[in-house]
Formats: C-alpha cells, sequence, structure tokens
C-alpha cells in the first residue's frame, strides 16, 4: 500500500510560479510510475505530467514547456514545478502512482488546490 500526500498548492498570479510536492510512503518509490492530475471545476479530471521509474518525463499539451515533473527517490517525493501559470490552470491538483504501466494509477493523494487569478 502507497500513501500520497500533496503539498504546495495555493493562490498566485497569473504569470506566477508554483512548486507541488507529493511524499509517498513505502520503500519502493523509485520503481512506481508517478504523475500528476488535475481537476478544474465542472471539469473531469485530467493528466498533466509523468514520470516513469526510469526517469522519462510525458507532459499534457497543457502544461508542456511551462511545467516540470521531476522526483527525489531518496526523498520518496514527486514534484511539479509550475511557471507562467495561466488561470486554466486552476484546479486541484493529484498526485498518482502505479507499480505497473499497464495498469491503471491505482494510489491517490488528496489533492491540493491551485488557484491562478488574472
Amino acid at each position: 500500500q502507497v500513501q500520497l500526500v500533496e503539498s504546495g498548492g495555493g493562490l498566485v498570479q497569473a504569470g506566477g510560479s508554483l512548486r507541488l510536492s507529493c511524499a509517498a510512503s513505502g520503500r519502493t518509490f523509485s520503481t512506481y510510475d508517478m504523475a500528476w492530475f488535475r481537476q478544474a471545476p465542472g471539469k473531469e479530471r485530467e493528466f498533466a505530467a509523468r514520470s516513469w521509474s526510469g526517469g522519462a518525463t510525458y507532459y499534457a499539451d497543457s502544461v508542456k514547456g511551462r511545467f516540470t515533473i521531476s522526483r527525489d527517490n531518496a526523498k520518496n517525493t514527486v514534484y511539479l514545478q509550475m511557471n507562467s501559470l495561466k488561470p486554466e490552470d486552476t484546479a486541484v491538483y493529484y498526485c498518482a502512482a502505479r507499480k505497473n504501466v499497464l495498469n491503471k494509477y491505482e494510489y491517490w493523494g488528496q489533492g491540493t488546490q491551485v488557484t491562478v487569478s488574472s
């Protein structure tokens, strides 16, 4: 069982930056595929960024070039650095983990609110 706890959300003006953190429990964090999703008010949850256990990353087009996902396996933590934030980035951001890339993400955090004012 993996427990995920996000932090770092808040209110920021358009053009600003935030860094989200997701701390994971467990001793095999480095082997997990980690991702960030987000859910805006009235919309379905959508994928934002992903970090494979081997270190490769992948981004949704909507955040590519502005967001950076990274991980510190020694600290069991994955980060999402968000730059050049836009009002449309306003959402609850969720950290997710899965052991097998062929499976759905099976572990989720409680979410952290990001609000970008115009």
